[in-house]
């Protein structure tokens, strides 16, 4: 037995009922469309967001504001998430890798350390940003900050 000669059960598939190929196959004239209107034309598609000719729900709903393109998107990550991983494998010096490697970060995020927590111990922090009070927290541990 091979992935050729495989085959479905017997009885387990019917032939389509094919539409459109005269009265006598029971889905002839119409086709299954019904009688007139858009639907029953061929061509028609269904525009997404099309509710009849009623104003759609995008075109009503009042729009402000603008998305800055140029904006730069940082994963933080709080002192007591560094303090517990410290605690867990006691490493002197956490980067990029280390943070994707323990699943707080994918591979290609921005990684802001901010100052919520306490931290005890001295550790090398490797990131791309650093809030004030973070910097000011690893510094009184002994640690150090290092920015990317």
């Amino acid at each position: 037995m091979n992935l050729s000669n495989l085959k479905p059960a017997v009885g387990a598939t019917r032939n389509e009922k094919r539409i459109g190929r005269g009265t006598g196959s029971g889905r002839g004239g119409t086709s299954t469309r019904g009688h007139k209107g858009q639907k029953s034309r061929s061509g028609y598609s269904k525009k997404s967001g099309f509710e009849g000719g009623q104003m759609p729900l995008q075109r009503r709903v009042p729009k402000f504001g603008f998305t800055n393109i140029n904006r730069v998107e940082y994963k933080g990550i709080n002192l007591d998430a560094l303090q517990s991983l410290m605690d867990k494998d006691s490493t002197t010096t956490m980067d990029v890798a280390y943070f994707v490697s323990n699943g707080l970060v994918s591979k290609n995020a921005k990684i802001k350390i901010l100052g919520r927590g306490e931290i005890t111990q001295a550790v090398e922090v490797h990131a791309h940003a650093f809030s004030k009070s973070a910097v000011e927290a690893i510094e009184k541990a002994g640690g150090k900050a290092v920015t990317l």
